[in-house]
């Protein structure tokens, strides 16, 4: 009864997200040197239960997500997002480095000639984050089913829905990045795609509040990573992510 009213309708949400990656393979070139550091490990760095969600000058500061949709259908709807997560590179760990550094007139402690060698990542060496942060903006198609419609409940106080949906999009990362001691870099660049896998449950109150609980998981690849102020400086790497949100939303009637 109430899914068939779906048609027509609008909706946005708010949440919060926790993050997980794959190793990655990074390889960073510039004028003077050109190397790959291999199997880089990657956490996020969540803000917990915090009032920072809801204050907007400091709403970038925690894993957030939002999104604006669309049922252009009684079980189908196009959504528009941003997946703000952050991805911090583990520090001080063990990576098998591939290439060269030759450094002139500067920092030269890591010149050299590299064959699949062990390098601890020290503070010195490299500090690498996306973190305001490694923004997913992202196109979803979903499709939205009551449950019940299967367990023979309609109830308009309180609706169940399941939802699946796939997507994809851009990385427009503010990559904050020191390497091989450097002047730091900070600022946001294009760098890449992204798809991903979502499914969800929705609780909806009252035919207008709810709240859902998704796992989204998904590929990234970055080509054009910035990692100095020059435009010589770049790094690229692809990984996969995984991802559990917990959003509340209002949804209601645009079109009739």
């Amino acid at each position: 009864k109430y899914t068939a009213h779906n048609k027509g309708k609008l909706y946005f949400f708010w949440g919060g997200n926790r993050d997980s990656y794959t190793k990655s393979d990074i390889h960073f070139k510039g004028a003077t040197y050109d190397f790959t550091l291999y199997d880089v490990a990657a956490i996020d760095r969540p803000k917990g239960w915090h009032v920072d969600y809801i204050n907007p000058t400091k709403m970038t500061i925690p894993q957030t997500n939002f999104r604006i949709g669309y049922f252009f259908h009684p079980k189908w709807e196009i959504s528009f997002g941003v997946d703000h997560m952050k991805y911090v590179m583990v520090r001080n760990q063990l990576a098998t480095i591939d290439g060269y550094i030759d450094l002139q007139n500067s920092f030269t402690q890591f010149n050299g000639i590299y064959d699949n060698e062990q390098l601890m990542i020290s503070e010195n060496f490299l500090q690498f984050e996306h973190t305001d942060g490694l923004n997913y903006i992202n196109i979803e198609i979903s499709r939205v089913d009551n449950l019940g419609e299967f367990f023979k409940w309609d109830s308009k106080k309180v609706q169940l829905n399941i939802l699946e949906s796939i997507g994809t999009g851009v990385l427009y990362p503010k990559t904050n990045s020191t390497l091989l001691s450097k002047e730091r870099y900070d600022d946001f660049h294009l760098s890449g795609f992204g798809v991903s896998l979502k499914g969800g449950i929705n609780l909806t109150l009252f035919d207008r509040f709810f709240v859902q609980a998704e796992i989204k998981t998904g590929y990234i690849n970055m080509p054009d990573i910035r990692t100095t102020k020059s435009n010589a400086d770049t790094a690229s790497q692809e990984f996969f992510f995984f991802q559990r949100n917990i959003s509340f939303g209002y949804i209601f009637q645009l079109i009739k």
